[in-house]
């Protein structure tokens, strides 16, 4: 009889365990989450993903880290993100690189739309044109004049090849009918320094890492490329109204991770972003970098892939330019 009731005991166990729901998953996130920045240190996607990383953070009660993963135009760190697994530890800010980077290289090695999850569009901002303090042309007007006078001998830095702020140099140059070399650096930090030293005499720099030397005597601020001023330079005319009508352009961020994430997953990072960029502390502190936030839906922000990847192809073809 003991026997009996003891098989009875385990046939009951046995099919109370079978029966019984699978436990459930852990609230996401239940570890570390990395945001990736395919730039380096000093950068506004930089800036952007710390920022992120701490007020996240905060808000999941969980630790989020920044690697950085530069070289290549973003390719390098946007493709370690496409092969990673797609549970939303592993995310990744991007810039208008992200899209053109298909049209300025002959191959890349993942596409832009297809081989991410979009998850929100984070913040847009002017260009802003500086130049060493020496630089004899104070305005727009003045550095077409003097380009025109002297082809070739002036030279634009940028971040980087194929970079927002390399697209808005060529786009000035063709808007403007002049020959400005382009000169390429690794990230915002080594072409602010030679500006600063008068190796070159002119950057299209993103807002975020402009106005700290613009408001500290550094550099000189020429203009801005969006339509209207940037309320964090109110003083600093755009390229529009300074003898180039119509000209505009601004450099943007969102963020993304692999493809084929859960969309449960995809929402509650969206809803915590949107919480974090409605923060008063997190817009003024990137609103005096020059960034205007722009949380999205995901849906939203894949549609503003698709349509700057299309807008930057054509502007890319027109300039024949092209990156080894």
């Amino acid at each position: 009889m003991k026997a009996l009731s003891f098989l009875a005991a385990a046939a009951a166990t046995l099919w109370l365990g079978a029966s019984a729901p699978a436990l459930a998953e852990p609230a996401y996130p239940a570890k570390p989450v990395t945001i990736v920045a395919a730039f380096p240190p000093g950068g506004t996607a930089d800036l952007l993903s710390r920022v992120l990383a701490v007020k996240l953070g905060e808000a999941w009660k969980q630790t989020v880290v920044v690697e950085n993963r530069a070289g290549a135009s973003g390719i390098i760190g946007s493709q370690y993100v496409a092969r990673q697994p797609a549970d939303g530890y592993t995310l990744m800010v991007v810039p208008i690189t992200h899209v053109t980077n298909s049209s300025l290289f002959a191959k890349v090695p993942f596409d832009p739309i297809e081989d991410f999850t979009p998850i929100s569009m984070l913040a847009s901002s002017p260009l802003m044109i500086v130049s060493n303090n020496s630089f004899p042309a104070k305005k727009i007007s003045d550095l077409v004049a003097l380009a025109k006078a002297k082809p070739g001998s002036l030279n634009c830095g940028s971040a980087g090849s194929g970079t927002s702020q390399h697209l808005a140099c060529e786009l000035f140059k063709s808007t403007a009918k002049v020959d400005i070399k382009h000169v390429p650096y690794k990230g915002n930090a080594m072409a602010m320094t030679d500006v600063m030293g008068g190796q070159i005499e002119l950057l299209f720099d993103q807002m975020a890492t402009a106005v700290p030397h613009v408001k500290s005597g550094r550099v000189s601020a020429l203009a801005v490329t969006s339509a209207k001023r940037s309320p964090a330079m109110p003083d600093v005319p755009t390229v529009s109204e300074s003898g180039l009508p119509g000209f505009e352009t601004n450099a943007w961020f969102g963020i993304v991770g692999p493809r084929d994430m859960p969309k449960d997953v995809v929402d509650s990072i969206n809803a915590s972003l949107r919480k974090v960029l409605a923060r008063a502390e997190v817009q003024k502190q990137l609103g005096d970098q020059g960034l205007e936030l722009t949380p999205s839906s995901p849906e939203e922000f894949r549609s503003t892939l698709k349509s700057e990847m299309a807008k930057w192809a054509s502007v890319i073809k027109e300039a024949g330019v092209k990156l080894e």
